[in-house]
């Protein structure tokens, strides 16, 4: 179909209010997003407001303030932080009320500055945010992380052209995997969430044990503890409402056991990671923690993370996306996290969801890890998906049996 801009934008703000959020009467909403989505995030308070939202607030950033710091700030500051915005995303996740993260950052905004200082402030960051991470881990509220352009990004996935040809192919790029392009996205949305959720009751259904990892450079076992619970599509927040975490989003996810992995596992797409881009790296397992690495590109902020705590070196996360997926197809490398984990099977070093363990919300930190939950200040997803990546479930009795062959699903739903 036929669409024009204005249109469409605004169809992503009421897509974001009603189905990534789904905000309801009463509720308060922050969000959270860089000075350059100031458009979009005035479109989504307008929709949250018709909505019956009771206030709407907006902490907005800007990449070259960021930059600033670490380039003229002194090198003996960067173990301080203005907690105060963290103090506010904490209260808003302990009310219950809704947050709308607009994800969009330049992939080598720190590349040229100490990856130590860059670690010192990640880490730092990371510690007081424990509190709110706590709470999202357990989704006390309904959340959600979008993404629109910004020059700096587009510049970085389309390069070789003019700013505004790059800011355009990336807009388009954004609607069409978000589904935008269409007469009635939310009806598409939601025939959409029903599947991720019938796969997900297949995989619940069959309780596997552990996955098993083939590909080039990858021979990795991942054990899944009893009580697992595998997820996709919507969430239930712990306020009762039923939301979308990501937009977009084409995984299936669930809880790996943080003891029981083992082998080697290849990235299939670099990562972005504290204003860093990390390349063509390999992980190496034993019982659960990362024991060696490789990286071609980014080795320093890979240590980094590795190192920021006990749980960083271990899985919080295992999620499978088909190499079929609309995000996949494009053929687009976003150097952004939000559509780059949705193009490919993933994992995840660190934090992990206490919602996808049985009764998982109600567990203190030691009951979760008993469980085989991993608990860190991190949680970084990286891509090992491909088309030549073959997965395996493993069932109680032993019976392994083929789940993903060359990055697709061996059976519909």
């Amino acid at each position: 179909m036929a669409f024009d801009f204005e249109t469409t934008l605004q169809k992503y703000a009421d897509l974001i209010v009603h189905v990534g959020l789904n905000v309801r009467a009463g509720q308060k909403l922050i969000i959270r997003a860089p000075i350059q989505a100031a458009p979009l995030a005035r479109l989504v308070t307008v929709s949250a407001y018709k909505a019956g939202a009771r206030l709407v607030d907006v902490l907005y950033s800007d990449e070259d303030i960021t930059l600033a710091r670490f380039e003229h700030a002194p090198r003996d500051s960067f173990e301080e932080i203005s907690a105060y915005r963290l103090k506010v995303l904490e209260e808003y996740a302990a009310a219950g009320d809704a947050m709308l993260s607009i994800y969009a950052e330049n992939p080598d905004l720190l590349k040229d500055q100490d990856s130590n200082l860059v670690g010192i402030a990640t880490k730092t960051t990371a510690k007081h945010a424990r509190p709110y991470f706590e709470l999202i881990t357990k989704n006390s509220t309904n959340w959600c992380v979008v993404s629109i352009p910004i020059p700096s990004w587009a510049a970085k996935v389309f390069p070789g052209i003019s700013p505004d040809e790059q800011m355009a192919k990336l807009w388009d790029a954004i609607f069409e995997v978000t589904r935008l392009k269409h007469d009635d996205p939310v009806a598409l949305w939601k025939e959409h969430i029903r599947q991720l959720e019938s796969r997900t009751d297949m995989l619940n259904n069959k309780n596997y044990t552990a996955l098993k990892y083939r590909g080039p450079g990858t021979d990795l076992t991942i054990g899944l503890p009893e009580g697992h619970i595998w997820f996709g599509g919507d969430s239930d927040a712990l306020n009762g409402i039923a939301f979308v975490p990501n937009i977009p989003t084409e995984e299936v996810f669930t809880l790996p056991h943080k003891d029981r992995v083992d082998g080697v596992i290849h990235s299939s797409l670099p990562l972005s990671y504290s204003g860093t881009l990390i390349e063509n790296f390999s992980l190496t397992f034993k019982d659960g923690k990362v024991v060696g690495y490789t990286a071609e590109k980014g080795g320093d902020a890979l240590k980094n993370l590795l190192d920021m705590d006990e749980g960083s070196s271990r899985l919080g996360e295992v999620a499978l996306v088909p190499e079929n997926s609309p995000i996949a197809r494009a053929k687009i490398m976003f150097f952004n996290t939000l559509f780059d984990e949705n193009a490919a099977s993933h994992l995840a070093l660190g934090r992990a969801y206490n919602f996808t363990m049985r009764g998982g919300d109600r567990m203190d930190p030691e009951q979760f890890a008993e469980v085989g939950g991993n608990s860190s200040l991190a949680h970084v997803d990286f891509m090992v998906g491909n088309d030549k990546m073959d997965i395996d479930g493993v069932l109680a009795d032993g019976t392994v049996e083929p789940l993903m062959r060359a990055g697709n699903w061996v059976s519909p739903v």
